[in-house]
Parts: structure tokens; sequence; C-alpha cells
């Protein structure tokens, strides 16, 4: 059993490699372990890994990428408006917001129910809370059916209704809605 006192991120690069991780989910195991070193080669996203640090054994993972908030994710341009004022009131109107995408949110089976994605998605929400080393307002992620409770408990909103049905759904979070949180 993983203790986690002893758990610690790290980020992977082109050659890291994960050899073992099953969260009960085929895609979700399968990209950590063939397909996010290519990923990170060729600058589509970056994971990054929680593993205690005696056994090596991977806790969680998550990936991340660029994403924005644009026109075209609303059903109308009224609906986009809308949304659009509710953040940036007397701002300029562009046509997209800059956002960061979380591709991929996974825990292991063996740690489940102990708070882990909790605690990885608040230090993604705070690495990028307080060094803003590029505009990024928002955080996004299209999340699995089963997956939405999770998210939606922790902050994130839908983006519209018109993905309600579809089998993931766009979901935001405002980084300007946090003020303090517990992170790793």
């Amino acid at each position: 059993m993983m203790d986690k006192e002893n758990l610690q991120l790290r980020r992977l690069g082109e050659n890291d490699h994960v050899t073992s991780f099953d969260c009960g989910d085929e895609d979700l195991n399968d990209f950590i372990l063939t397909d996010a070193s290519l990923y990170y080669h060729v600058r589509l996203a970056t994971s990054y890994v929680l593993e205690d640090s005696i056994s090596g054994q991977v806790a969680g993972y998550f990936s991340l990428a660029h994403d924005r908030i644009s026109l075209t994710d609303f059903p109308s341009n009224s609906a986009y408006n809308r949304f659009r004022k509710q953040f940036f009131a007397q701002g300029k109107m562009f046509k997209s917001y800059p956002a960061l995408k979380i591709c991929r949110l996974a825990t292991s089976k063996l740690v489940r129910g102990l708070g882990i994605g909790s605690m990885m998605l608040n230090t993604i929400i705070e690495s990028y809370r307080g060094d803003n080393k590029a505009g990024c307002r928002f955080i996004t992620v299209d999340a699995y059916i089963d997956a939405i409770p999770f998210y939606l408990k922790q902050g994130f909103l839908p983006l519209s209704k018109s993905d309600e049905d579809a089998a993931t759904r766009l979901l935001y979070f405002d980084l300007e809605s946090v003020k303090d949180i517990k992170t790793l």
C-alpha cells in the first residue's frame, strides 16, 4: 500500500516511461503506458506522474496542453456573449480566451478514495493560478461521463448544454474563483 507522505510529483520527459499503471480504464492506462512520451516529443501534451518515492509505484497521473474557450464552443453568439460578460464585463471582446486543457487525469485503483485525484487537480490549479507565465484564465477538460461528478465537486462547470448526451462533456474552471487550496 502506498503512503501519501511518500508521494512525489514528477514531469515525464521524452525518454521516461511508466511500466505499470491500472486505473480501471483501458484508454487512460494505455496513454500513460505507451503514448505519453510520444505526446511530449511532438509537443502535444506534457504528463506528470505522482509516484511513491520508495516503491516507484504510480498513484496517478495527469497530462496538460494549451487550450482555449472559443466562440465555436457555444451553440450561438448570444450564449458566448453571456459567458464572456460573466467574466469580462468591461473587457475587450475576443473570439477566444486562453485556457489550460487537462487531457487526462487518472488515479490508480490502489489509491482510490484517498483524495489523490483532488490533490493532483488542486496542484494543477495552484500552479497556474500562482505562476501565470502566460495569460491563462480557465482550465478545461473533456470529462468522461463517469468523471463528471468528480469535476463538478471540484468547482468545474459545463460550458454549454449542447454536449449533455455525449460520451464526454466539456467543463471549465475559472482560475480566479479560488483563493486558497490544498496542494501536494
